[in-house]
């Protein structure tokens, strides 16, 4: 019986460049003629070859020459994609220097100073993200009291589409009718991947403390501040002015934060942003970040 490998046809695949800091599977040709599969990141590309850090295994070098196919694949899930989205929800209270927290059963009404200059609804409102375990007309009776008391309108942060949405709905809550933001999650170490690379030519300036820090180009055509969670990184503001725009700024500054969170020990990256974000979407998507869930505002119109 002929043990000869069959041979493999070479040169039929979807990678290039483009595929830098992405996570991908490749069938490559062994010195003996066989086929071996590889998967993991790629972090470099040339014409003649290209680097895959394989998962807990190590880069290794695959002349192009050889590759006999490969392609882009999702990337790999984290275990915090499986954390509850109360539990992820709870770490953005570390955004706020000033935040008064109590507990409601299940819930938690948070209220906090005017922060970047107006309220922010995420620390001025109830996280209400399962049953209140206390009865749900005696929690919205609180709800209200505790707003009313700081003069404020009661809101409620719920997932979109969820059974609280729908039972908040009957006792009198509404939509606010903008504001719908994914909370997307990505492990630091891919970030630091997909950003390892990017320059710009302006003046970088980063001002930290030991939980935060925030990075600002050319005295804030682009910025974005990165705040510590225990070993979560919370990313928000990250802006870039309109003129300086498809520029790779933004990349630049997640970069920057997502270097400063990893040597500080986070190793979950978070942020909020809304679904009609489109272009925010799209590069997050490409840096590997992923939707948890999404949030919706409620307020209470009646009752």
């Amino acid at each position: 019986m002929d043990d000869t490998p069959e041979p493999q046809p070479v040169g039929r695949h979807s990678l290039g460049p483009h595929v830098v800091g992405r996570r991908v599977v490749v069938r490559h040709l062994l010195p003996d003629g066989r086929a071996s599969d590889v998967l993991g990141t790629c972090t470099a590309w040339d014409w003649e070859t290209l680097t895959v850090d394989r998962d807990g295994h190590g880069p290794v070098a695959i002349p192009l020459a050889d590759v006999v196919t490969g392609k882009p694949v999702p990337p790999r899930a984290s275990v915090r994609s499986r954390v509850p989205a109360s539990e992820v929800e709870r770490h953005v209270e570390a955004l706020w220097a000033e935040v008064t927290t109590e507990p409601l059963g299940a819930w938690t009404l948070r209220a906090s100073p005017p922060h970047g200059g107006r309220l922010r609804r995420r620390g001025n409102s109830v996280l209400a993200m399962e049953d209140p375990g206390i009865g749900w007309a005696d929690a919205v009776w609180r709800v209200r009291e505790f707003y009313a008391a700081r003069d404020q309108a009661p809101l409620a942060q719920v997932r979109l589409g969820s059974d609280e949405e729908e039972r908040l709905a009957t006792l009198g809550f509404a939509p606010t009718g903008s504001g719908d933001a994914h909370a997307q999650l990505a492990p630091v170490a891919q970030l630091a991947r997909a950003t390892r690379g990017v320059t710009t030519d302006l003046p970088s300036r980063t001002d930290e403390s030991p939980a935060e820090a925030t990075v600002v180009l050319a005295d804030g055509v682009a910025r974005g501040r990165g705040v510590l969670s225990g070993d979560w990184l919370l990313v928000e503001g990250l802006e870039v002015d309109p003129d300086h725009q498809r520029r790779g700024l933004a990349t630049y500054v997640l970069g920057e934060l997502v270097d400063w969170g990893a040597s500080r020990g986070a190793r979950t990256a978070m942020l909020h942003v809304e679904v009609a974000n489109d272009g925010a979407l799209a590069l997050y998507d490409r840096l590997g970040f992923r939707t948890h869930h999404t949030n919706r505002y409620l307020v209470l119109t009646s009752g």
